[in-house]
């Protein structure tokens, strides 16, 4: 009678490679988290000093919940139920290695056509003109999957090949078959196979459960400058 099957080389290395990339995740984000600027203008954003991660979505998309979610501090960035509620690009400090940078909701119009129509066009500016913007994560609510305003961010973002991935949140409010995070998944990373700026993974999260962070954070680590060791 054969016996357990063992794994092959491939998949223990695999598997070995996965969790030094976790690792790596919860040490970049165990250590200190400091706010640097906030920048309603475009004169007013703080000079690039380290590989800068934006982070991007429609307005009641989750962002703030998923930032502090993924940093592991309760009020790093405020939550509201108002969409619109970040008004300024804030640029956070990860141990001297990473900028974390919170953009504004796009495309909620009720916050004022003017206002609105201003943090898009800082949001643009920025997006375009940042020399050490190295990824953006576009966060994308299951529920509702790409809309108008993700897609045009998306093909701007082609335009000055800024990479970027698509992290879906909430999903512990998804539904079930074709409505799964994971269904809604597929067809996202089916669509942006025509995107080439974009990364093909598409992850999954949910603020709320803690599920698909630690894949966010290992991503985050990748690009960050190497741990400083005493």
């Amino acid at each position: 009678m054969a016996g357990p099957e063992t794994p092959t080389p491939t998949t223990t290395e695999d598997a070995a490679a996965e969790d030094a990339a976790r690792e790596a995740g919860r040490l970049l984000f165990a250590g200190p988290c400091t706010f640097v600027a906030g920048a309603a203008t475009v004169e007013s954003l703080p000079p690039p000093s380290l590989t800068e991660v934006a982070v991007a979505g429609r307005s009641n998309v989750g962002k703030s919940s998923f930032l502090n979610a993924l940093t592991g501090r309760r009020a790093l960035a405020r939550t509201s139920s108002t969409p619109g509620r970040t008004q300024q690009i804030n640029f956070f400090d990860l141990g001297g290695r990473l900028m974390l940078v919170d953009l504004p909701g796009y495309g909620y119009n009720k916050a004022g056509k003017k206002n609105a129509l201003n943090w898009n066009r800082l949001i643009q500016l920025y997006l375009r003109g940042r020399a050490r913007l190295r990824r953006v994560l576009v966060l994308v609510d299951c529920r509702r999957g790409l809309g108008p305003t993700d897609r045009q961010t998306m093909d701007e973002l082609d335009a000055v090949a800024v990479n970027y991935q698509v992290i879906l949140t909430k999903a512990d409010k998804a539904g079930k078959g074709e409505n799964s995070a994971e269904a809604v998944a597929q067809r996202i990373a089916e669509e942006i196979k025509g995107h080439p700026a974009a990364h093909p993974d598409v992850l999954i999260t949910s603020s709320e459960k803690g599920s698909g962070i630690e894949a966010v954070r290992a991503v985050l680590a990748a690009l960050a400058a190497p741990e400083q060791l005493s």
